[in-house]
C-alpha cells in the first residue's frame, strides 16, 4: 500500500468551500452545509480526527474536480478513491461504505428507516435496498463497520439548514493532526 500523498490546507478548504451551492439530492441544505455539518456531528460526538476529517469528505465524490478526475463513478466510489490516494486508507473505506452502512442499518435496525428523509428512501432504492443476510454479515465483520455506521448516522442527521457546521479552521486543525500523525 503506497502512502498518500497529503491533502493540503489549501486543498481541503477550496474542495469544501466547491460544495457551496451545490444541491444535495432534494435536502434542504447544499452540499457544503451537509460536509460541515456532518463533520461537526463526528466532532459532537467524539470522533477522532481521522474519522471527523472522513465525514466532511464523505460526499467528495459529488464535488466538481473530484467527478472530473472519476468519471461515471458513484460518488461513494469515486470519493474513496480520492480520500485513499489523498487522506488515507481509513477514511477511504468509511466514505467507501457509508452508502452500504444505510442498507445495512435499513436491514438490521427496525426503527432506523422512519429516520430516513424522502430523498434518501427514493436514494435507498436505487442503491438496492436492504442488504441480505449474507451482505450484513460480511458487512458487520469488518474492523471499520462502526465507523461507517456512525458516519451513516451523522449523514442522515446533518440535512438542518439551521444546524451547527464546524467552523472550517476546526477542520483545518483535524487534518493537520491527521497530516502529523501519519509523519511519526
Amino acid at each position: 500500500m503506497t502512502t498518500p500523498t497529503p491533502l493540503t490546507g489549501e486543498e481541503l478548504t477550496a474542495l469544501v468551500d466547491g460544495l457551496a451551492g451545490l444541491p444535495y439530492g432534494g435536502e434542504p441544505v447544499d452540499q457544503r452545509t451537509h460536509a460541515l455539518q456532518t463533520a461537526w456531528l463526528a466532532m459532537d460526538t467524539g470522533a477522532d480526527d481521522e474519522l471527523v476529517v472522513a465525514a466532511a469528505l464523505h460526499d467528495i465524490g459529488r464535488a466538481r474536480p473530484v467527478r472530473a478526475e472519476h468519471p461515471g463513478l458513484p460518488h461513494e466510489v469515486a470519493g474513496a478513491e480520492f480520500a485513499r490516494r489523498r487522506v488515507g486508507e481509513r477514511a477511504a473505506w468509511v466514505i467507501a461504505r457509508h452508502v452500504p452502512a444505510k442498507r445495512y442499518l435499513v436491514a438490521t435496525d427496525p426503527a432506523y428507516h422512519a429516520l430516513l428523509s424522502p430523498a434518501s428512501v427514493a436514494s435507498l432504492k436505487v442503491q438496492g435496498g436492504p442488504m441480505d443476510e449474507r451482505e450484513v454479515a460480511e458487512f458487520a465483520a469488518h474492523p471499520l463497520a462502526a465507523d461507517a455506521v456512525a458516519l451513516r448516522r451523522w449523514d442522515d442527521a446533518a440535512k438542518d439548514p439551521d444546524g451547527p457546521r464546524l467552523a472550517m479552521p476546526t477542520l483545518l486543525a483535524a487534518h493537520a493532526r491527521c497530516v502529523a500523525a501519519r509523519r511519526v
